[in-house]
């Protein structure tokens, strides 16, 4: 289903154009938020002000992004493909060069004991505690999935 939406304005512009190009309903919104908080960031008043510089302005958003609110990269990722958007498909001047502080991926490694780190763990324990705490460690089960096992 279609909406139509107002042309008149630069925010009905990029709507019509991502609900022509069978963009997600989510995906517009998630854009268009962030192309709000763009132009608020740079206090821009009319379409003229996103021209001029428009590398620059969004290097110093997407740096803001990542240096004083700490998003994730996915988020300043998204940010970014938002602006891309907006300065290709819809202004048409894309952009060129953008070299912006980037967020940094976090790598989760998940807290694995040697074999030589769970020998005394075991050895302190007897029965079905030590039952459990062998098969957590020797099937990497998870501790809930070991809680809901059903003999």
């Amino acid at each position: 289903m279609s909406t139509h939406h107002s042309n008149h304005t630069l925010l009905g512009e990029i709507r019509d154009l991502m609900s022509r190009d069978h963009y997600s309903v989510s995906t517009e919104r998630t854009y268009c938020d962030w192309i709000k908080q763009y132009v608020r960031f740079h206090g821009m008043q009319n379409r003229e002000s996103l021209f001029g510089e428009a590398e620059n302005k969004v290097e110093k958003f997407l740096t803001y992004l990542a240096t004083e609110r700490n998003v994730a990269a996915s988020t300043q990722n998204q940010a970014f493909n938002a602006l891309v958007f907006l300065y290709k498909r819809v202004l048409g001047s894309p952009l060129e060069n953008v070299r912006a502080t980037r967020s940094r991926k976090t790598t989760r490694i998940p807290v694995v004991m040697t074999r030589d780190e769970v020998k005394p763990v075991i050895q302190l324990l007897d029965g079905i505690p030590e039952l459990v705490v062998k098969l957590l460690y020797g099937s990497g089960l998870r501790i809930t999935e070991a809680v809901r096992l059903r003999v």
